[in-house]
């Protein structure tokens, strides 16, 4: 796995995508308030350094890429998965293919 980033930056990632998921209201839910609950409870201090802490920064890490995989996942469902039928040309282009032309210029006919 590569390198987490500050738990700063998770945080701020995990609110981006309850933003894109909730709208502006995000901050009146409870997925809000818990997050915020964890990552202040969390929180390292001169004192401490605890292994619970880096799980807790690991778990979060983990559940931002949830997000962010799902949220990718629902475009991409919604691009190739609509109801309409395609014709072979479209389809080839949602892949990025083009079909071969016939030695006359025509193209390929259903």
């Amino acid at each position: 796995m590569a390198a987490l980033s500050s738990p700063l930056r998770v945080c701020r990632g995990i609110l981006k995508e309850l933003r894109a998921i909730h709208g502006a209201a995000y901050k009146q839910g409870p997925m809000y308030r818990y997050v915020m609950d964890q990552f202040r409870k969390n929180q390292i201090t001169g004192e401490r350094y605890c292994r619970a802490q880096q799980e807790a920064h690991h778990d979060a890490h983990s559940y931002l890429c949830l997000l962010a995989s799902t949220r990718s996942q629902m475009i991409l469902h919604n691009i190739y998965h609509s109801k309409e039928e395609h014709s072979i040309e479209s389809a080839a282009g949602l892949v990025g293919l083009r079909l071969p032309t016939q030695p006359g210029g025509k193209g390929w006919e259903k």
